[in-house]
């Protein structure tokens, strides 16, 4: 799966730059919304993250994409890469700035782990 977004002055640090810990919140919230949509009988919380290593400076105007790949999935839990690719302002190319892995597990009203559940409605078109 993939998604867009455009950095704006309020997603900044003091430096100019895209913040990371928003960067942060982007990827947990997309990888979750692409975990939902493959499990969407099961309630997912973020489990862990991998690696947060920021390799390019991303300037305001920049053009995000997310790409969400699941990359495994066990009994309770299930792993997404998600990479991130900007497209700066005045250029035509997109390179990667960031990768991570998200982990999420299924849980049930106490938080217990539950066994995920994969429904073939999960991406059903709404009738006409």
């Amino acid at each position: 799966m993939d998604t867009f977004t455009l950095v704006r002055t309020g997603h900044l640090n003091h430096q100019g730059n895209l913040f990371g810990g928003q960067l942060l919140k982007w990827v947990d919230e997309y990888a979750w919304l692409a975990a939902t949509r493959d499990y969407c009988a099961s309630v997912l919380v973020t489990r862990a993250m991998n690696n947060s290593e920021f390799s390019h400076a991303v300037p305001n105007g920049s053009i995000l994409r997310f790409h969400m790949e699941r990359v495994h999935e066990g009994r309770t839990s299930v792993r997404y890469s998600v990479d991130v690719y900007a497209e700066r302002p005045g250029h035509f190319d997109e390179i990667l700035i960031f990768s991570n892995t998200v982990t999420f597990v299924s849980v049930n009203a106490e938080g217990e782990k539950t066994p995920l559940i994969k429904s073939d409605r999960c991406r059903s078109t709404p009738a006409s």
